[in-house]
């Protein structure tokens, strides 16, 4: 299975993210959004943890995401492997993250936002999709 791909979009990124649970959606989402942030090989020297909260599944994703470009803007920080833990009631995530901080100022993409436009995340045929426009 596919971890991600890229569909077409008129003026920003919109990707789709796969994973046989909620968990590795939210895993498969974040190696998307570093993908556009950069393209290269990016060490695991670097261990980040954080936690996010929002009220459903989508606010959890906008803020996983800005937390990742945050860590990119302020530090250089881009993840090369990441293991993410869904709270039973949906509205908390642990993350733990590998990666390299030294990757300031080398970005494929300028990332101006994450956006809840087109925004999903959605379980069909026994698999998850999370769906996320990044604004460029």
């Amino acid at each position: 299975m596919k971890k991600f791909v890229f569909l077409e979009h008129t003026a920003d990124i919109k990707f789709r993210a796969f994973g046989k649970n909620l968990n590795e959606v939210f895993e498969n989402s974040a190696l998307a959004f570093t993908s556009v942030l950069h393209d290269g090989k990016i060490k695991k020297d670097v261990n980040k943890k954080f936690l996010i909260k929002g009220n459903d599944l989508e606010a959890l994703m906008f803020r996983f995401l800005e937390e990742i470009l945050f860590l990119f803007e302020t530090e250089g920080f881009l993840i090369s492997n990441i293991k993410v833990k869904l709270s039973d009631d949906k509205k908390n995530l642990k993350v733990e993250a590998f990666g390299e901080e030294k990757l300031a100022g080398r970005a494929r993409h300028y990332i101006k936002a994450v956006t809840y436009n087109d925004m999903f995340i959605k379980k069909s045929a026994g698999r998850w999709t999370a769906q996320v426009v990044i604004d460029v």
